[in-house]
């Protein structure tokens, strides 16, 4: 297995080292091992495949707050999809940026989602099929997300969105310091590094609503050929 660190501490583009003959070629998708000699959670509890039938289906971003917060290692089995995490951990140095990567059926490449990040994607082909493992169980208490066009965060998604969830839809636009609730945010660094969080993401969206003024109407499509196959950061 290739771990390739993105621009978010903890978070890891997986790609499998295959080994090819004339049969095809034999991989190893999941090493808990290998795992851990990255410093990575082996704790994975539960599986989960979901189907999304039509290109521009959007689900996320969603997380689940501590303490059932938990790691997801996410591979698209059949298809393609644009796969975003965000970054709501307070005490990150990225804290409220995002990455993307594409995820498909041909490239097998994996994301690992560590704690403190919302999840989310977006599926660039009819039939497209995901398959989670996951650190925790499932919580329906603990659950929580943020909007996935939240100016927060300015997400660029390639395609419009053709079909997303109402519970999806609704989640109101966040503030950076509704992430700093907890009692370990209470010491005078800990507040410095509130204020600071808090300066970015205000510089962050007077720059999104002053590139809202000069967008059109037209959304753009990105073509399969110009999509990224690697990462993004914002």
């Amino acid at each position: 297995m290739i771990f390739i660190e993105t621009k978010l501490k903890g978070a890891y583009i997986i790609e499998l080292e295959q080994h090819v003959d004339e049969r095809g070629f034999f991989a190893r998708s999941w090493c808990q091992r290998e795992l851990a000699e990255h410093g990575l959670d082996t704790n994975l509890v539960q599986c989960n495949i979901s189907l999304s039938k039509q290109a521009g289906t959007l689900r996320g971003m969603h997380y689940q707050r501590a303490p059932m917060a938990e790691t997801k290692l996410v591979r698209c089995t059949w298809g393609e999809i644009y796969d975003v995490i965000i970054d709501l951990r307070p005490t990150s140095p990225t804290f409220l940026q995002w990455v993307s990567v594409v995820l498909s059926g041909e490239n097998r490449r994996m994301l690992y989602v560590p704690k403190g990040f919302a999840h989310g994607f977006q599926s660039l082909v009819d039939n497209t099929e995901v398959f989670y493992q996951m650190g925790e169980f499932y919580a329906p208490e603990a659950a929580a997300g943020v909007r996935w066009n939240d100016p927060l965060f300015a997400i660029e998604w390639p395609l419009p969105v053709s079909l997303i969830t109402a519970k999806d839809q609704m989640y109101a636009d966040c503030s950076p310091d509704q992430f700093f609730q907890t009692s370990e945010f209470s010491t005078p660094i800990a507040t410095e590094m509130m204020n600071g969080a808090l300066q970015t993401a205000t510089r962050r969206l007077a720059l999104h609503s002053l590139a809202q003024h000069s967008l059109t109407q037209h959304t753009k499509i990105i073509p399969a050929h110009q999509r990224c196959t690697k990462w993004q950061i914002r």
